[in-house]
């Protein structure tokens, strides 16, 4: 899968956890950037990604994303390797 896909797909779901339809993702994009995304909706959001693309995150994996790009990045990752 392509990472413009996984964006994609990523944005879906943070569309359907954040119950915004406005939000438009970007590498960028951090918490600060949506309202929505605080400490307990980034819980949703990392398990609801992890069910649907049938994948699993490290703790360590998690807490070093700094923005939507490099959690893209280690999705890409992932989905390679399995």
């Amino acid at each position: 899968m392509k990472k413009s896909e996984i964006l994609a797909k990523v944005q879906g779901i943070f569309i359907d956890v954040l119950d915004n339809e406005e939000i438009k993702l970007t590498d960028e994009t951090t918490a600060d950037d949506v309202d929505e995304w605080d400490s307990l909706s980034h819980i949703q959001l990392v398990v609801t990604i992890e069910k649907q693309l049938r994948i699993k995150f490290t703790s360590k994996e998690i807490l070093f994303w700094k923005n939507v790009g490099e959690m893209i990045d280690c999705i890409a990752i992932k989905l390679e390797n399995a």
